[in-house]
């Protein structure tokens, strides 16, 4: 019999080893949705809280609703659970805010809405499927594996997948809790032209996120002319669904991660699409809203304390996360801070 040319060798291997990495991430996701949680206390309005009617489109499209846009997975159901319980702790009308939780098109959909609404029967929230097929054959390979789920890329979809009538957006990744009024974060000023807002660190090597073969190419490295770029979290972001989609910012984004299958141009997972659209054109959100690097860097999560200043926002983002080191018994001292919104609950809890 004539042998199989290399190719298919090569490619039969690439085959099997996606799909060992598919049931591995389907074992840990099985494994998060078994876990139970508590049922959160239920937060009211302040006298001074704007009244809604408490119809499903009112709520949905009001001006005075406060809009909040997370991923939910299983793997990280457990931060976003108690991210979800931060918010509604220090808001001054909890009841004016309304989640849009956006989770992967093959993952238990209905299993995380039912978790979510047992522990949040109160809750305002709507669930969006996302369709992994849509960035799947964009995403390239970054220094770390959790950086290149589809899921992470949600964020660029975000103004096609709420509501027309929803026209600003506060985003959150899972790995942070809030320690203020998110009604604070979500009145960020935009001005005139800014698509959204995020907190921008201009110290940041702004160019070890592109490769040189970016740099050295001027007609990509003037992408960057005129505008004063910065590195800046997109973990955290206020965005003016309006402008997003008048601007059809999720085709530029796009059309910079088509490039990026062609020649590599940048490293970091989903960040960097967003550094070339937006950078340099965004607003500034108060540093006090992203304590950010608590989860240590992409390779080891060692512990970090936090920068100086006031604090608004803990963001465990790197990757070390707080649940993980504190079931290991190897947390860190701020791991302390996240500790009282885990709503898991534990064998003990289970038992009596």
């Amino acid at each position: 019999m004539p042998k199989s040319p290399p190719q298919q060798h090569l490619l039969s291997l690439l085959l099997l080893i996606l799909l060992l990495l598919c049931l591995n991430i389907n074992t840990n996701a099985a494994s998060a949705t078994t876990h139970k949680f508590r049922e959160a206390p239920k937060f009211y309005n302040s006298p001074e809280c704007p009244s809604i009617p408490t119809t499903t489109n009112t709520d949905l499209c009001s001006d005075q609703t406060i809009h909040v846009a997370m991923t939910l997975d299983a793997t990280y159901l457990r931060g976003s659970m108690a991210a979800i319980l931060s918010v509604l702790q220090h808001s001054s009308c909890p009841e004016n805010i309304f989640f849009h939780f956006v989770t992967s098109f093959n993952s238990n959909s209905s299993l995380l809405s039912y978790t979510i609404t047992n522990s949040f029967p109160y809750l305002k929230f709507r669930v969006y499927p996302f369709h992994d097929s849509a960035v799947l054959g964009l995403i390239s390979t970054s220094i770390r594996a959790a950086l290149d789920c589809s899921l992470n890329y949600a964020r660029n979809y975000l103004a096609n997948l709420l509501p027309p009538c929803v026209r600003r957006v506060v985003y959150l990744d899972s790995d942070l809790v809030l320690v203020d009024d998110i009604a604070k974060l979500a009145a960020t000023p935009l001005g005139d032209q800014a698509v959204l807002a995020a907190p921008e660190y201009c110290n940041a090597n702004f160019t070890s996120y592109f490769t040189p073969s970016f740099w050295s190419n001027p007609s990509l490295s003037l992408t960057f002319a005129g505008r004063n770029a910065c590195y800046f979290n997109t973990g955290v972001m206020v965005i003016d669904l309006e402008r997003w989609r008048g601007g059809d910012y999720t085709t530029k984004i796009v059309e910079w991660m088509e490039l990026q299958k062609r020649m590599r141009i940048y490293e970091l997972g989903s960040l960097p699409p967003f550094l070339l659209v937006f950078a340099g054109n965004i607003a500034p959100v108060d540093h006090r809203w992203n304590q950010h690097g608590l989860g240590g860097d992409n390779f080891r999560g060692l512990c970090r304390d936090l920068h100086p200043g006031p604090v608004s926002l803990l963001h465990w983002s790197g990757k070390g996360k707080p649940w993980a080191r504190l079931d290991a018994n190897r947390p860190c001292p701020l791991d302390a801070l996240w500790s009282p919104y885990d709503l898991l609950q534990t064998q003990f809890v289970l038992e009596s």
